[in-house]
Order: C-alpha cells, then sequence, then structure tokens
C-alpha cells in the first residue's frame, strides 16, 4: 500500500482557508497555526459559542446550529455547507467530535475537500481495535497478550481463550474509546456476566457488539509516542509521552518524555511505530498509546488525530505539530529524518477543567476575573478571558498550562510556580487538585502508575 502512495500522492493540495470543524481551545490553537503559515481561517460555533473569542479574529465565522453538539458540532452536512458558503478548501477536526469518524472524512474529501487528517481507510483500520491490533502485529509493534480477533459466540471457545491468556483479563469493545465499553474479569464465574454487560454497552454506545479479549495488567503506566507521516512513505516518531496521571480514563497531567525509561528501551518502539505507519500508507499526525509494565511496552491502541497533550511533545522536540499536520495535508513532503529529531529538556501539562475540585462535576458560569502566568518555558493554550462564560453544554477544559525545563525537577519547580501564578474567578476549576498534586513526593519522584491519581484523590479526601 505504501508504494502504490507514493505514486500517485505527490501532486500538491492547494487550499488558502481552512475550516475549523471545532471549538474552545484547539479552535484557537489551530487559528494561530493557520495563520503562521499564511492560510485564512473559517470558524464555526453553537448558539452557545457564539461570543468565542477566535471567532472576532477569523476570516469567516458562521453559527452553524444550537447547542446540543449533536445539531452542530457533530452535524456534517451543517459544517460541510459552512466550507461550501464560505469557499473553505480543507476541514481540520481538531481533536473529538468528528475527528476519527471515517465517514466524515470520506464525506469531507467527496465534496472537493481536503480533510486535514488521516484517509478514511486509516481511520477506519485504526478506530477498530481488533483491526489495528492486527495491523501492528504485522508491524512488530509490541501488543497485550490475547488474539487479534473478536470473541466468538460459543461459550466454550471464550473459557479457553480466558484460560489460555491467563486472568485476570479484560472485555474491550471492539469499537470504544474514552474508557467506556470495558469490563475486567478475575475469574471465570464472572466471565459470561462481563461479557454479556459490555456487549450491550458496545451496541448501545458504539453502534457494534463486536468485543475483544486482552491480559489485564494490574499496575502500567500510560505511555505514548507521536508519530508524523506525510503522503510520501516518510514517517518518524518525535519521542514519548506519559499520560498515566488519569481519573476515570480521562488525563489530567502529561509530560515528556516519560520518567525513567531509556534510550535503548523506547527505541525500538518507536522505530516499529514509524514503520506500521508506512505499511499502512498512515498521512498526517498520530500517536501510539501502550501500557507500559515490567519494563515492556504493549500496544493498545492510535489515536488517529492531534492529541490534546501536543504541546509537550512541541515543548521537547522543537517542532510544530499542527504546523506539520497541514502541510502534510497539503501534500508537502516532512522536512525532516530521524535523524533530525532531537528531544531535549523536560515538559508537563496540566489541563484546567471548569469543575468543582472535590465532587469533579462541571462548574459553567462567568468568569469575572483570570490571571495566567507568563515568563520563559511557560505557554498557556485556551480561548477563555475575563467575561467569558463557560457554557455547560461540552468537555470542561479550559485551558492548557505547559511548562519546559532542562531537567524534570526543573520543570516540576516550574509548574508549581505557573499553577500559583493561575487564577481563574468566578467558576470553580480544579487548580487546587493540580496545586496538590505537584506537591506529592511519589509523583516527584516518577513512582505513579494508571492507577495513582484515583487512590491519591481518595485518600485527599478521607485525610
Amino acid at each position: 500500500m505504501a508504494e502504490s502512495l507514493d505514486n500517485t500522492a505527490s501532486a500538491k493540495q492547494s487550499f488558502d482557508t481552512v475550516l475549523i470543524a471545532n471549538r474552545g481551545e484547539i479552535a484557537a490553537r489551530i487559528q494561530r497555526a493557520c495563520r503562521e503559515l499564511g492560510l485564512k481561517t473559517v470558524a464555526i460555533c453553537s448558539e452557545a459559542d457564539k461570543h468565542a473569542p477566535y471567532g472576532k479574529t477569523a476570516d469567516g465565522f458562521l453559527c452553524i446550529g444550537p447547542s446540543n453538539a449533536a445539531k452542530s458540532y457533530l452535524n456534517q452536512d451543517a459544517i460541510l455547507l459552512a466550507a461550501r458558503l464560505t469557499g473553505a478548501g480543507a476541514v481540520h477536526p481538531g481533536y473529538g467530535f468528528l475527528s476519527e469518524s471515517a465517514t466524515f472524512s470520506k464525506e469531507v474529501e467527496n465534496a472537493g475537500l481536503v480533510f486535514i487528517g488521516p484517509e478514511a481507510s486509516s481511520i477506519a483500520t485504526m478506530g477498530d481495535k481488533i483491526s489495528a491490533k492486527r495491523a501492528m502485529v504485522g508491524a512488530g509493534v509490541p501488543c497485550v497478550p490475547g488474539p487479534d480477533t473478536s470473541l466468538p459466540g460459543d461459550s466454550v471457545a471464550v473459557e479457553r481463550i480466558a484460560q489460555e491468556i491467563g486472568y485476570p483479563v479484560i472485555i474491550k469493545a471492539a469499537g470504544g474509546g474514552g474508557g467506556r465499553g470495558m469490563r475486567v474479569v478475575r475469574e471465570i464465574d464472572a466471565l459470561h456476566e462481563a461479557i454479556a454487560l459490555t456487549r450491550e454497552e458496545a451496541r448501545q454506545a458504539f453502534g457494534s457488539p463486536e468485543l475483544y479479549m486482552e491480559k489485564f495488567l494490574e499496575q502500567p503506566r500510560h505511555i505514548e509516542i507521536q508519530v508524523l507521516c506525510d503522503a510520501h512513505c516518510n514517517a518518524v516518531w518525535l519521542g514519548h509521552r506519559d499520560c498515566s496521571m488519569q481519573r476515570r480514563h480521562q488525563k489530567v497531567v502529561e509530560e515528556a518524555p516519560a520518567p525513567g525509561i531509556a534510550p535503548d528501551v523506547i527505541r525500538p518502539v518507536g522505530m516499529a511505530c514509524a514503520k506500521a505507519c508506512r505499511q499502512i500508507g498512515y498521512r498526517g499526525v498520530g500517536t501510539f498509546e501502550f501500557l507500559y509494565e515490567n519494563g515492556a511496552f504493549y500496544f493498545i491502541e492510535m489515536n488517529t488525530r492531534l492529541q490534546v497533550e501536543h504541546p509537550v511533545t512541541e515543548m521537547t522536540s522543537g517542532i510544530d505539530i499542527v504546523h506539520a499536520q497541514i502541510r502534510t495535508a497539503q501534500g508537502e513532503p516532512l522536512d525532516l529524518r530521524q535523524g533530525d529529531v532531537r528531544c531535549d529538556g523536560h515538559s508537563f501539562e496540566c489541563r484546567i477543567n471548569a469543575e468543582d475540585p472535590d465532587s469533579f462535576l462541571p462548574s459553567a458560569g462567568l468568569i469575572t476575573d483570570l490571571a495566567l502566568p507568563e515568563g520563559p518555558g511557560i505557554r498557556v493554550d485556551t480561548h477563555i478571558h475575563a467575561g467569558y462564560r463557560v457554557s455547560p453544554y461540552y468537555d470542561s477544559l479550559i485551558a492548557k498550562l505547559i511548562v519546559h525545563a532542562p531537567t524534570r525537577a526543573k520543570a516540576m519547580a516550574k509548574m508549581r510556580e505557573a499553577l500559583a501564578a493561575t487564577r481563574v474567578e468566578g467558576i470553580s476549576t480544579n487548580l487546587p487538585v493540580l496545586r496538590a498534586l505537584f506537591e506529592d513526593e511519589a509523583f516527584a519522584r516518577g513512582e505513579t502508575d494508571i492507577h495513582y491519581l484515583e487512590q491519591w484523590l481518595r485518600q485527599r479526601r478521607t485525610a
């Protein structure tokens, strides 16, 4: 597939206007990248976002529907109509919403527009966890123990698979994501009920009852590898991130590089990821997600889009990932090779959410005052300002605070100072939680796994 792609995809995809099919901080981030590349932008919004600040700086700004995301940001027909009305030549989906929809990618291309992301076939392959695992096995990417096929309907066969893997196992929806559609099974007596419940959940949430089974790892870390690929069979990986600090499978703090992993351990995994991209003809940016336990990596999924946490990789690699994503969508070859990639220093990202710091319930309302930190090695990606009204309709993320320093210890110290200088008045945020976390000794030593944050939060509530 890669060879035929190299022969047919050399023509540049010309466009001078990008419609940003998203909202919030990522819409502002994409708009900034487009301006830096000399491209015009069209911003879209729902009724709830009509006063978004990035709308004022876009070359076009259209309201495409009511506050309900299903009738606005997930409305493919409305987005494509907005592109036609404004003369946009490309659509950037950001993250979330339609960013990993193979159907939307195809519809954009069918409309004669450029989808700033992978081709629909790549999204479909990697979006299905079973086909993704099969592709990774073929490329030599290490995977979690378990078959690369869906679970059969025969109960005896299912029991045999679980026995071969070894308990505990985890049942997962093939089309799942975001922590939904999965159950851990520790003994055979609970196996069939878990499968029945997960199958129904998968049917309702993802439109497919297809399941698969893998070994459940008890105390892994969540490690990511960022890749950049063009349409000319070039692919590079940009170091690694640790995203283990999670609450209910949602990331709260990310860092790059992942602490305590030697370069000679991670390098073969990164090279295998780049090889896999070349084999499936992948184009654009993507992230390979792994569980890491006892010195071994296990592939779990690939995100075929821009990640929320891409800034920590930008800070350590010096590479503007959004710029590269747009340029590869224009058909340009990557202007770097693997030997050109250098990752220096250490970076942290804190997700600042509009939520109660104790109950974690969303907190909507008017931001009456706002103070954000500044200085060398400090970056804030946000769309908010004093006087901005936080909507109750969407994800609670309102800003990302990113720092970079020569060492992990210095980056932690810089983040402590940056968090202390950050103030959001009028609504509740998770800033108290983030400030306390960066004082935690185990986190400072890098002695955490994907369960650590939730355990730490429970202890904090009972203290």
